[in-house]
Formats: structure tokens, sequence, C-alpha cells
């Protein structure tokens, strides 16, 4: 993961951390009372006299944040490895298309069962559901496809419930 970058930290809390660092300055101690070295003198100043607001958002978009994986923090690789949008239509589709070959494989992969709720389902009551949603980055390779029943699916929608 650490090919993948992190969301920067927003300008509210990097200017919180510089109130902490100027006050560390003047009264000469950390938060902990231990007095400041000159090193951490030094660093403490260096990075205040860096600060430019203008490199730190005051909010990240939310199309932007929904990317971010809630455990690392970085940025999902689902959104630099989604589909190739430079391989030709003959070496993938793309879009919400699923070959027929596909729903046969996934069909037998699931057995006919709802891979949310656990029904079994009938021929007319298999959805094909895309584990990680098409706006999300997904694709519809056979390993993004999923069994649903049609009120599962609906209620799933376009989040993304692994």
């Amino acid at each position: 993961m650490e090919d993948f970058p992190l969301l920067p930290p927003l300008r509210k809390h990097v200017e919180k951390h510089n109130d902490y660092l100027r006050s560390c300055l003047e009264s000469g101690n950390l938060a902990n009372g231990k007095p400041l070295t000159k090193e951490l003198r030094r660093r403490f100043g260096q990075e205040l006299s860096a600060y430019d607001p203008e490199n730190y958002p005051e909010s990240i978009p939310s199309d932007i944040a929904i990317m971010a994986c809630n455990v690392f923090g970085h940025i999902c690789p689902v959104v630099f490895v989604n589909e190739a949008f430079s391989e030709t239509s003959k070496v993938r589709r793309s879009g919400r298309y699923i070959p027929f070959e596909t729903k046969v494989r996934v069909v037998r992969r699931d057995n006919y069962t709802c891979q949310h709720c656990g029904k079994h389902l009938k021929d007319d009551e298999v959805e094909f559901d895309h584990i990680i949603p098409l706006s999300r980055g997904g694709s519809s390779d056979e390993h993004n496809i999923r069994l649903t029943c049609f009120d599962c699916n609906r209620d799933k929608s376009d989040r993304l419930d692994i």
C-alpha cells in the first residue's frame, strides 16, 4: 500500500498542529512538560516557516474522500487500477455489459444462491451484482460479479459492501 497516496491533512488540522508548535516554542516545553532541545526548536521553527496554507485543502471533496481506505487511509488501489481505458474493446468491454459466459460461470460458482442473504434463487430471480460498483471503479469481470436476489441488489445500490 505504500505506493498509494494518503489524503492530505486538512488545513484546520495543520493549523491546530502549528498552534501547538508555537506554544511549545513560546513556553520552551513540550505538552508533557519536558524542555525543548535545540534540535526540536530548530525543527519546529523550520516547520512553521515552511507552512503555506495553500498547500492544504480546507475540505476534501466527497468524491475523493470516498476513495480513501477506511483501514489504512490511502486512496484505494482500485482507483488507480480500474478498467484499463487504454485497452481496445476487443480486449475488454467496459461498462455494465456482462458477457454470457461470465454470467454462466458466476451462476455455477455461486450455486444459484444470493451471496448476501443466502436465499436460493430460481432462474428468473437471479441478479448480477458488481461487488465494487462501476461508479466506484469496478469492472464487469467475473471476480467482481456475484449473485444476489432482487431485494439485496436494490438495497446495496452503488455502495461498496465487501
